[in-house]
């Protein structure tokens, strides 16, 4: 009996104020950022092709990697080696080196919120969340006043990081001087409502700047259980024509990288539903595992990779081209 009881035992999470909040990141310091454009790691290295000097920079908010029910801990502390770890070579890795050809990367180390924060917003997440992102404000905030030096902006997310970077474009972009500077915002995994912003718009074209691109991933015909509170409604990109298209071909994919760490081109198609991206099952050799996947949300970027590299320089020069008219006409 005793046995059959200690099974059924199920795991009490403490209320966040019972925890004492890790120690805050100092963003003066380099062992605060996980990535700074001199100091990339010698895997990231290889995905930089652009060899021309690099004129906007790349802000990149990391997902949620913290995901393990048994920890308890409400943030995980910015010293905690296997949260680094995972932050370098799986989100950085996968993620953040699409952009590597557009801008200069700067990825802060931030005390990232549980997984469950989410699920438990009421009952300790919303704290979490907030703290979480009061250390994203302020490595941004020491981003503009020591790297980025009057620089184009790209801010890139995905999951957890959308949710702040939703917060850090509005706080220093919208409507504000900044929004002058901002390229463009990649910003998947976290459905946006319509109206989330009122001056940063959806962009629906490739060379479109100063907006977003917004996407949540799911196998065709495949809705999840919270679509109705969640995802309908929500704005989606079709981001392998980057336009207003509902749906793509094969053959213009550009590629996925996979975790073999290879990239695999016209291998799927998309298709842009009510606040959902369907994408088809992709064609490459390992397809067989992906088979009875329904939810590709940790797909959501490195599933358009390649697509998102070229779009994101594209934009760059389209920004670029513009201020320079815009200097021409001033004059």
């Amino acid at each position: 009996m005793l046995l059959i009881l200690g099974s059924c035992k199920s795991t009490i999470i403490p209320v966040f104020s019972s925890q004492t909040a890790p120690i805050s990141p100092n963003y003066d310091t380099t062992s605060a950022w996980a990535i700074l454009p001199n100091s990339y790691p010698e895997n990231l290295k290889k995905w930089q092709t652009n060899k021309d000097v690099l004129q906007a920079d790349v802000f990149y908010i990391y997902p949620t990697l913290n995901t393990d029910k048994k920890d308890l801990r409400w943030n995980v502390p910015v010293t905690d080696s296997i949260q680094n770890e995972k932050v370098i070579n799986k989100a950085v890795y996968f993620q953040a080196s699409a952009f590597l050809n557009a801008g200069k990367l700067y990825v802060p180390y931030y005390r990232q919120a549980h997984l469950r924060s989410y699920f438990r917003y009421d009952k300790g997440g919303k704290e979490a969340l907030d703290l979480a992102y009061n250390d994203v404000k302020k490595a941004f905030e020491k981003y503009l006043e020591y790297y980025n030096d009057g620089r184009p902006i790209i801010i890139a997310s995905h999951s957890q990081g959308t949710t702040h970077a939703i917060r850090i474009l509005k706080d220093f972009f919208e409507g504000k001087p900044l929004q002058n500077k901002l390229v463009a915002a990649y910003i998947p995994g976290i459905a946006l409502k319509k109206g989330e912003f009122e001056h940063i718009k959806i962009m629906t074209s490739p060379t479109q700047v100063g907006g977003f691109v917004s996407w949540n991933t799911f196998k065709k015909n495949y809705y999840p259980k919270t679509y109705n509170e969640w995802f309908k409604g929500a704005e989606v990109s079709n981001p392998i024509t980057w336009n207003e298209s509902k749906e793509s071909l094969r053959s213009e994919h550009k590629g996925f990288l996979f975790t073999n760490a290879k990239l695999y081109s016209q291998a799927l198609q998309v298709f842009v539903k009510d606040g959902v991206l369907w994408t088809s099952l992709p064609h490459f050799p390992y397809r067989f595992f992906v088979l009875g996947k329904k939810r590709y949300h940790e797909g959501d970027i490195n599933l358009f990779w390649k697509d998102i590299r070229e779009n994101s320089f594209l934009r760059v020069k389209a920004y670029l081209k513009m201020q320079e008219l815009l200097t021409e006409n001033s004059n």
